[in-house]
């Protein structure tokens, strides 16, 4: 009995391995890849206004002075997109 468990537990790993693709691809999709390029250039914009937006509230707060000099860098790279 204990030679057939085996046999059945090594088929499985052995089917599950050659089979890996198709899983991953029917349990786990890629969100991102029926996108098309419009919708990948609109989830980047959103991507850059949400990073501009935290970086203008940080600096609401407290004025420019509260931004590092990383953080200047990145909103000027940001705004020239």
């Amino acid at each position: 009995m204990t030679e057939v468990l085996v046999l059945v537990i090594i088929v499985a790993a052995v089917l599950l391995f050659f089979n890996r693709a198709w899983i991953k691809n029917r349990f786990f999709p890629d969100k991102h890849r029926n996108y098309t390029i419009d919708d990948q250039f609109n989830s980047d914009k959103r991507d850059r206004e949400k990073e501009i937006d935290r970086l203008l509230s940080k600096m609401g707060r407290n004025g420019i002075n509260d931004l590092s000099a990383k953080d200047r860098k990145r909103l000027d790279e940001l705004s020239k997109m």
